[in-house]
């Protein structure tokens, strides 16, 4: 495989961290019982976060877009662009509060289960901006490779008329296929 160029690497705006740490934060306090679990998360997550911002990148190449994130199960994911159909942008009220935004990744044929995303990112610089240079280096590449987009194939019946050869070759086809099934019925069946 050919090293492909980076066309543009995304940066991580500092808010993050404290989205990360004041989002359950302030779950927990609003269940009153939870306060302590609050005061204890707040003081382990953000050894914990700083761990996972120094892993966390995404990278826009020609073909690709390449997610790594991870701090003990690290996750490396290629995504190729000619898959990618939607980078669903989302903002919830207290991520609005700290200015930031996030994408999903939605892919064609992706194996993420009903209604999920193959990945989402928090917290990209001008999320706005690096969300449409995905969405038109993919349509480049589409527009430079038609082959790289998944094919149309006509519904409409085919009106050329079928050769000798592809006759022979289907009559063969409905001689096998009648052999097959008589080994399948067994002696027994006939």
């Amino acid at each position: 495989m050919t090293d492909l160029s980076v066309l543009r690497v995304a940066d991580f705006d500092p808010k993050v961290k404290r989205y990360w740490i004041w989002g359950p934060v302030v779950l927990f306090t609003c269940l009153i019982i939870t306060i302590p679990v609050a005061i204890l998360y707040a003081i382990i997550a953000s050894f914990f976060i700083d761990r996972y911002l120094e892993n966390l990148s995404c990278t826009l190449t020609e073909r690709t877009l390449d997610i790594k994130k991870g701090i003990l199960n690290k996750t490396e994911s290629t995504i190729p662009l000619e898959k990618i159909t939607d980078l669903q942008l989302f903002q919830g009220p207290i991520m609005r509060y700290f200015g930031l935004h996030g994408f999903k990744v939605e892919t064609a044929g992706q194996s993420s289960g009903p209604g999920g995303a193959l990945v989402n990112i928090v917290g990209i610089v001008d999320t706005k901006a690096f969300r449409t240079a995905v969405l038109e280096q993919r349509d480049r590449l589409h527009d430079r490779d038609p082959a790289a987009s998944p094919r149309q194939i006509s519904a409409a019946p085919s009106h050329e008329p079928v050769g000798g050869e592809q006759v022979e070759l289907l009559r063969e086809m409905r001689d096998t296929l009648a052999r097959i099934e008589t080994h399948l019925k067994g002696p027994h069946e006939v």
